[in-house]
């Protein structure tokens, strides 16, 4: 870890020209002593680092220095640093890391492109925050401890063991066969095998974990993609499906059916039983969804947009939901 930070901190001088031993600090997330006695081991390695006296004081590298790392062309670097913009490595732990290999992917540039390729990054933001309704989109906090055991056994074919806690459920100890890592919009999920079923397991969720000496019994190689997809097909396709009919507003018949499991019928030939237009112009659609609850949820978001037809349990939850916020927001005596 120490060689690593050395590195670290001979780029960061290498980028800023000066830098004080308190902003190394912040920089590499450790104490200024610590700094200190860094500036010495590298001095004492024959790394020209001085330090300039004053208000405006620092630390520095003789003109000239440039460490020896392997060269990439602009387009190269410029593709790297936006995918190092992206928060995904967040969500497996590996935040320092990727701040530390942007760095060096910096350095590794011609100095006559150096600036231009960062300044080109600075121009592109993937997965924002925020989105255009302020709304913030708050990524799934791992803690580090955890995902390096979990990388650890992914990368090394190792079984695993977790203290995973599932839903509605109390924590259990497992042990599992680690097949691959996905992140979904921030979210980090563990792909897996248990006694040779299939497990997908959010990695918010994981208590703690231990790698385990034992190999996992896995495939040599996995195309994580086509795993993820077939996931992703039998989740949507479990528990208590409803299909129920719907009437909607045609400027909001994308958002009804982006949030559906499937449309039923939707053929042309079928189009008077499945989708017609009401005398006021909306459509009919008779729609699946997960659940009860997940129907629920989805007609609620669209207002007065749509209109629960079929069935009834429906019709009457989202009646009750509905009287439950107009008592709330009633006129005060």
């Amino acid at each position: 870890m120490r060689a690593d930070r050395l590195v670290s901190l001979v780029l960061l001088l290498r980028r800023h020209g000066r830098l004080s031993a308190a902003a190394l600090a912040r920089e590499l997330e450790v104490s200024t002593r610590t700094v200190l006695r860094d500036i010495e081991a590298l001095s004492a390695a024959g790394v020209p680092v001085y330090a300039e006296r004053g208000r405006h004081g620092g630390f520095a590298l003789l003109p000239g220095f440039r460490t020896e790392l392997t060269g990439l062309n602009p387009d190269e670097a410029l593709a790297l640093l936006v995918a190092g913009s992206r928060r995904g490595a967040q969500a497996f732990g590996l935040g320092s890391a990727l701040a530390s290999a942007m760095l060096k992917v910096v350095d590794a540039l011609p100095e006559s492109y150096r600036d231009t390729a960062a300044g080109a990054a600075e121009r592109l933001l993937i997965d924002p925050r925020t989105d255009l309704l302020s709304r913030r989109l708050v990524a799934e906090e791992v803690p580090d401890a955890i995902a390096a055991e979990v990388l650890r056994a992914v990368f090394a074919g190792h079984k695993l063991r977790i203290h995973y806690a599932a839903v509605d459920q109390s924590p259990k100890w497992r042990t599992v066969d680690p097949i691959g890592l996905v992140t979904v919009r921030d979210r980090g999920y563990l792909l897996a095998t248990r006694s040779g079923a299939d497990r997908t397991y959010r990695l918010s969720r994981v208590l703690a974990a231990e790698e385990l000496a034992e190999p996992a019994q896995r495939p040599d190689r996995v195309d994580l993609d086509r795993a993820w997809q077939e996931r992703s097909t039998r989740f949507r396709t479990s528990g208590d499906q409803v299909t129920v009919l719907v009437r909607v507003d045609p400027a909001r018949r994308e958002d009804l059916v982006g949030t559906a499991l499937a449309v039923r019928a939707e053929e042309a030939e079928e189009a008077q039983e499945a989708e017609e237009a009401d005398a006021d112009g909306w459509l009919r659609l008779e729609v699946t969804f997960q659940d009860p609850r997940h129907a629920e949820w989805a007609l609620w978001q669209l207002t007065t947009n749509a209109e629960a037809l079929a069935r009834q349990w429906l019709r009457d939850a989202l009646r009750n939901r509905a009287a439950a916020i107009a008592t709330r927001y009633g006129v005060s005596s």
